[in-house]
């Protein structure tokens, strides 16, 4: 998927957050890749599998994940990481609703206006 429908779709169900970090990219890399690093701060218990859904090394990687919750949404998390020109590493981060649960909800507004439905006691 080119960029710009990337980021289209992102703002209709996602958030997109941008950091510029100190760290190095491999550093970066290893912290958002690696099981007993990523789990410090993303557990196992928020993802809907512990493995990636796809992944370019050193530069993209995307999670699922699934609230524990009723409506239990599920959502992917795209890291992205590029070098900067400070040296250190510049860290995108998509956050996307997915899912049935999802398409769902999107379709259903809460200010329609349909008429009232009563139903008999």
């Amino acid at each position: 998927m080119n960029d710009v429908k990337a980021r289209a779709r992102a703002r209709e169900s996602g958030i997109v957050q941008q950091y510029e970090l100190d760290a190095p990219p491999e550093k970066v890399w290893r912290a958002i890749s690696i099981a007993e690093f990523r789990e410090k701060w993303l557990p196992k218990e928020a993802l809907a599998d512990p493995q990636s859904v796809c992944e370019t090394p050193g530069r993209e990687i995307r999670y699922r994940l699934r609230d524990d919750a009723p409506p239990h949404l599920e959502s992917t998390v795209t890291f992205t990481i590029a070098p900067n020109a400070s040296g250190g590493t510049s860290l995108r981060i998509v956050h996307e609703l997915t899912g049935a649960t999802f398409e769902r909800l999107a379709k259903t507004v809460a200010n329609g206006n349909s008429p009232m439905l009563m139903l008999a006691a």
